[in-house]
């Protein structure tokens, strides 16, 4: 049985979403705060995480970033907060999706269903012909990794398979539209600015190291390439 936790401190909450995970095959594990959502995930190991992000003890992002210290388990959080900065952080911190409150349970589990379709293709794809180096850039997307002059870059999952997809297509041009089919699926409700917020804090990371014959550059009004310079 696949065990899906779900944290949150309104037990209403956490009752529906629970009557619904059954109906979608999952068996639940409910939390009512941080601490307990840390201690049930490390119990049960669950195939994805609906996680609350104003909940006592320890909040969502601070949960969320414990997880993906040990894990790359689906994320989800659930916010009361609509506002861009809390998306950009719950995406910053390693989070496959976000919604807001109030929500439909239904909606709930069509994303679930969605990131976990997303993360069975990336398995997939990750099993041959999974390191790329580009002069001083070296990705390894078995050990989700990045490289830049032999020094690592601390980038979430989705950097990782951000700069894995551009550099795997050296001065292709991606529109934002390409980007968010590719990396967070076709069924994804998000929007474009997701995207550029997304680049926007992975060049901040990667340039923190020179690497002056490679970049990913803006192309007004369409999106993004990985350019690498011709010798």
């Amino acid at each position: 049985m696949q065990h899906i936790l779900i944290a949150d401190d309104n037990q209403d909450i956490t009752d529906i979403l629970s009557t619904y995970s059954r109906m979608e095959g999952f068996e639940p594990v409910v939390a009512g705060d941080g601490e307990e959502a840390i201690k049930l995930f490390n119990q049960y190991e669950p195939e994805v995480v609906l996680l609350d992000v104003m909940m006592p003890k320890e909040n969502g992002y601070e949960v969320c970033r414990k997880i993906r210290s040990k894990s790359n388990v689906p994320v989800i959080l659930i916010t009361a907060r609509g506002e861009d900065f809390d998306k950009i952080m719950g995406l910053d911190i390693g989070a496959d999706d976000y919604i807001v409150k109030p929500f439909s349970p239904r909606e709930v589990m069509a994303r679930v269903r969605a990131v976990l379709r997303r993360m069975s293709k990336s398995d997939k794809e990750s099993t041959s012909d999974n390191v790329i180096v580009i002069d001083n850039l070296e990705i390894n997307l078995d050990e989700y990794t990045l490289h830049i002059d032999n020094k690592k870059v601390s980038l979430t999952k989705k950097e990782i398979e951000t700069m894995w997809t551009l550099a795997s297509n050296p001065n292709k041009v991606f529109t934002r539209d390409n980007l968010l089919d590719s990396l967070w699926g076709f069924d994804y409700f998000g929007d474009s600015r997701t995207v550029d917020s997304h680049i926007k804090r992975l060049r901040a990371k990667i340039d923190s190291i020179e690497h002056p014959s490679w970049s990913i550059k803006t192309i007004w009004g369409v999106g993004y390439k990985f350019e690498v310079e011709e010798k």
